[in-house]
């Protein structure tokens, strides 16, 4: 299933994309699940997900509404967000050992709930923030809860992936060893679109993110270069926190392609960002000076 949350005057409901050719419509679920259920809930609830499947699988796509039309919020409000810092191995000369740079444990910060941004949100560029940079990530999404799980059983715990733009300042985040400062700016977590169920992902470690800014593909790299693997990850994780549903672990950034790093600017008014991955989907970002962030808002409620 492909979950979402969608925002009809000004509610937070769940809903699922159903496939109409080459668009794709929206399905409401609240109805089918009653009031006050999650995206969360869904992933986390056997019951609640197998009546959300069959409301999909029965569906007449031809009588929803065009998810195009509907704006979307973020399609869980996880507890915790977590993210890796060096997590794909760079390019490396022929003959030379891939895996000799690798660090022995994975880089993981926290991005604070104050970051947290929808698909249809406009990202605002922080008057103090002058070297704003993107990354494109895939998150995971955790369906059941996590406590000192071992790798080889922590893939039970994951319900699904969506896609993450951990925005940062660069200039922030150098001012100090735990780039907090420049990594939890308002909004500067765009999530989703949607979630897409694990069982639509036969291998993780066989998807290519690629990032284009500006019409220029800027970042195209697969998982399978990943330095650490998903299931080590959230049983590393999962040995300091006890992860809970809904809570994210984003998977890190593969590096800028050579042209994309030797072309670097700071993201400006205007700018837009999208994040590409088959099966799971497009996330684009879209960014704004504070005043014009602000009335955008304004102009989407």
């Amino acid at each position: 299933m492909r979950l979402v949350t969608h925002v009809p005057d000004g509610e937070e409901r769940p809903g699922a994309l159903v496939p109409d050719g080459a668009r794709e419509r929206l399905l409401d679920l609240t109805p089918v699940l009653g009031p006050g259920v999650t995206v969360t809930d869904v992933l986390a609830d056997a019951a609640l997900g197998a009546r959300a499947r069959a409301a999909v699988e029965g569906a007449v796509a031809a009588a929803l509404p065009l998810a195009d039309d509907a704006r979307l919020a973020p399609p869980v409000r996880p507890r915790t967000i977590l993210c890796l810092g060096y997590n794909y191995r760079g390019h490396v000369p022929d003959g030379e050992d891939p895996t000799a740079a690798d660090p022995a444990f994975p880089d993981v910060f926290v991005k604070t709930p104050n970051t947290l941004s929808g698909p249809d949100d406009v990202v605002t560029l922080p008057p103090v923030a002058d070297d704003v940079d993107y990354e494109g990530e895939i998150a995971v999404l955790i369906g059941a809860r996590a406590h000192r799980v071992r790798p080889e059983d922590a893939m039970s715990h994951v319900a699904g992936y969506t896609l993450f733009d951990d925005v940062s300042d660069r200039a922030w985040q150098r001012r100090s060893s735990q780039w907090t400062l420049g990594k939890c700016f308002d909004g500067f977590g765009q999530l989703g679109p949607a979630v897409v169920t694990a069982d639509e992902v036969p291998d993780f470690h066989d998807l290519v993110v690629e990032v284009e800014r500006e019409g220029a593909v800027t970042v195209s790299q697969s998982t399978s270069t990943m330095v650490f693997r998903l299931p080590d990850l959230v049983a590393y994780v999962s040995q300091v926190m006890t992860l809970e549903p809904g809570d994210v672990i984003s998977t890190g950034t593969p590096q800028k392609l050579p042209d994309a790093l030797a072309a670097h600017r700071p993201l400006a008014h205007g700018d837009a960002v999208t994040i590409r991955v088959a099966g799971l989907g497009a996330l684009t970002t879209r960014f704004a000076a504070a005043a014009d962030a602000a009335q955008n808002e304004g102009e989407n409620a």
